[in-house]
């Protein structure tokens, strides 16, 4: 299981592109932290999601 924004998920083993792509996530407006580490959005399609990782995804939002 994977902890992502504080919820157990069934995701390891998908890379960080498939599990926003499986999500209603935009991809442009997101920021992922796995194991307190950012990652490069350059780098979503090869990172994989491992059993035990922590993961905060944190989408933003314009306005005004």
């Amino acid at each position: 299981m994977v902890l992502i924004n504080g919820t157990a998920e069934n995701a390891a083993g998908m890379t960080v592109e498939e599990y926003i792509s499986e999500t209603d996530y935009n991809k442009s407006r997101v920021a992922v932290e796995i194991n307190g580490e950012i990652i490069s959005k350059a780098l979503y399609t090869q990172t994989v999601l491992n059993d035990g990782d922590t993961v905060e995804i944190v989408g933003f939002v314009g306005g005004g």
